[in-house]
């Protein structure tokens, strides 16, 4: 397989892909913090840096959370 093409399924599957899932879906949770709450991020927003610094492991930490609700 070309390395080009397995750099780039590694990218779309590993980071794009995960990150869309994250955006679009509707419980990702809000883009402002609860009221009351010390973080200034809200929980979308959360989500999105953990995917975006742990990639295929952050989805999975997103994905297995919301199973639960």
């Amino acid at each position: 397989m070309d390395p080009k093409l397995t750099a780039w399924l590694i990218l779309g599957f590993g980071y794009l892909l995960p990150l869309a899932h994250v955006l679009i879906s509707p419980r990702s949770g809000g883009w402002r913090p609860p009221p009351g709450s010390g973080c200034p991020l809200g929980p979308r927003a959360g989500w999105i840096v953990l995917v975006l610094l742990l990639g295929p492991i952050g989805w999975l930490m997103f994905w297995r959370s919301r199973r639960r609700i």
